[in-house]
């Protein structure tokens, strides 16, 4: 029980040194956080990636075709 006890009055001691830390340093800070910051931090859920649209192979080709008439153009306006 006294184990626990000292384990537990551990924890209380460096939740405390952390709070006091992060009360000295108020404003935002630049750069990379101090190690004793990164060493735990909380666990969030990570966001989940968009789904990808899906093009039908219509509107690819009609994406193909206005491409190749963009290049044209391009090659017309600045070749001769």
């Amino acid at each position: 029980m006294l184990a626990e006890l000292r384990q537990e009055h551990q924890q209380i001691e460096e939740a405390i040194m952390t709070l006091e830390r992060l009360a000295r340093g108020r404003g935002r800070r630049r750069g990379r956080p101090p190690a004793w910051m990164t060493t735990r931090q909380p666990t969030t859920p990570q966001p989940t990636a968009k789904k990808k649209r899906k093009v039908s192979p219509e509107a690819r080709q009609r994406m193909a075709e206005a491409q190749r008439r963009r290049w044209a153009a391009a090659r017309k306006s600045s070749g001769s």
